[in-house]
């Protein structure tokens, strides 16, 4: 099968804004300083820290500001404001780290010349992306054999996750289907069809996508073996899901859910688990010193807009189920669960004025380092639940409680990557990205947790 179309993967497209990115910012800079009288920046071998001090920042900034956000990316309303704040940072951080940079120029214009260099080589290179890269010649055609009853569940979820992944059309492998069922997002085509829609669409990936392999008709079934045979590539649907949502589907995973959780080795290795406690307790540290320096502020706020004790307990599930008392600083009236245990929603009345400023700007998480000291909570990991709503949600959810595994965290992945639970939908999307961390558990994922995590607190997502 020949396979004539290009396509980028997610990965690739990340590291080729990454590489772009610095690419461009260093190629203007060089083209300003040789053409203009511009000497604040040069680029040279005895210079080099300037170099790679700008590349960091850029590349921490750009994290930090979502410039590397796929969905963001695509669009040029959405990546303009990314751009402007990353720039912005990046050059006044830039400037304030003469240690490690140039030294400011005697003559101010240098700077706008500095700054407008960078926001013009990254402007230049993401039109060019969003012109060339992103556009429907690269897009990736993708054929789904699998249930009718999954295929609109499959499609919403991988557009979802990546626009340029184009499911052209479906194979319904049940052979006893009744005839009264049909799906009209995309075409249905017949198994005797599948090689005349992969050279006709230009067809680049199958995925298999059933709860039942034994549903896979046997001719179907030859059919892929002799494509298999011929090198091209056919995918399993959950394996597809977690390459590109960064979740782990458990609402597909059945009995035979050991093949899908080979849990991460940094879950027992104890290297890993001495450096990540040592962090939990400096971050801890200066978490806690941080919150001293907002206390006075803090006090008066609650004296205010409170209007009641400041500091709230709860009973919270840690690891292997052991309750603990989780400590916040107090966000809703006092009193505000007469009637029992209820989900917490989007503008809910029972958060007082104070409380939201507390929430919005994470304020109100401060105490908790106290928990994380304790032992009883780590910096990074799935955010721990109430008792009453991890029976409810176990009774509901397969595998809910394999969150308990690993100690609950401040932050996580499913908190920087979605927004506040309150529907039992919303626990089922926190819970495939809470065990795709316990799976991917490695020093790298909980840097990049962090980083998305300053994100999350700027943009005031996830409450």
């Amino acid at each position: 099968m020949s396979n004539r179309s290009i396509h980028f993967n997610i990965s690739e497209r990340k590291v080729l804004l990454r590489i772009f990115d610095i690419l461009f910012v260093l190629g203007v800079l060089y083209l300003v300083g040789t053409v203009f009288q511009f000497d604040y920046f040069t680029i040279r071998k005895e210079n080099w820290t300037w170099v790679f001090v700008l590349i960091l920042y850029i590349s921490v900034f750009g994290t930090v500001f979502e410039l590397y956000d796929l969905q963001k990316s695509s669009r040029m309303d959405q990546v303009t404001s990314n751009i402007v704040l990353t720039v912005s940072v990046t050059v006044l951080l830039y400037f304030l780290t003469p240690f490690f940079t140039p030294f400011l120029p005697d003559n101010r214009l240098q700077i706008l010349y500095f700054y407008f260099s960078i926001l013009a080589a990254l402007f230049l290179w993401r039109f060019i992306y969003l012109t060339f890269v992103i556009s429907p010649r690269f897009y990736k055609k993708v054929l789904i054999v699998g249930e009718i009853s999954n295929i609109e569940t499959i499609i919403n979820a991988f557009k979802d996750a990546d626009p340029n992944y184009k499911i052209v059309g479906f194979i319904n492998c049940e052979s006893d289907a009744e005839e009264g069922i049909r799906f009209f997002g995309i075409p249905e085509y017949n198994p005797s069809e599948i090689h005349k829609v992969i050279e006709e669409e230009e067809i680049k990936e199958i995925v298999v996508a059933t709860y039942n392999s034994e549903n896979i008709t046997s001719d179907i079934y030859h059919k892929l073996i002799t494509l298999l045979e011929t090198g091209f590539p056919i995918k399993e649907y959950t394996q597809v899901y977690e390459e590109m949502t960064y979740r782990v589907p458990v609402q597909f995973v059945g009995k035979d859910f050991y093949k899908y959780f080979p849990f991460s080795r940094s879950n027992q290795n104890k290297l890993y688990l001495f450096f990540h406690r040592f962090m939990d307790i400096v971050i801890s540290f200066i978490g806690l010193v941080f919150g001293v320096v907002f206390l006075p502020l803090i006090l008066l706020g609650n004296l205010l807009g409170n209007r009641g004790p400041l500091f709230f307990t709860q009973d919270r599930i840690g690891k292997n189920g052991d309750v603990f008392k989780m400590i916040k600083y107090r966000t809703m009236i006092i009193n505000a669960e007469q009637k029992g245990a209820v989900w917490a929603v989007k503008n809910d009345s029972r958060i007082t004025m104070f409380g939201k400023f507390l929430r919005n700007t994470r304020l109100d998480e401060i105490p908790q380092f106290i928990n994380i000291l304790r032992g009883e909570m780590s910096l990074i990991g799935p955010r721990p639940e109430r008792p009453h709503f991890v029976r409810e949600l176990s009774q509901l959810l397969p595998f809910y409680e394999t969150r308990h595994i690993i100690k609950p965290g401040l932050t996580g992945w499913a908190q920087v990557n979605t927004r506040y639970a309150s529907t039992v939908d919303d626990s089922l999307l926190k819970l495939q990205y809470d065990l795709y961390y316990i799976k991917h558990r490695s020093f790298f994922l909980d840097f990049n947790i962090l980083i998305k995590t300053m994100s999350a607190v700027i943009f005031f997502r996830g409450q």
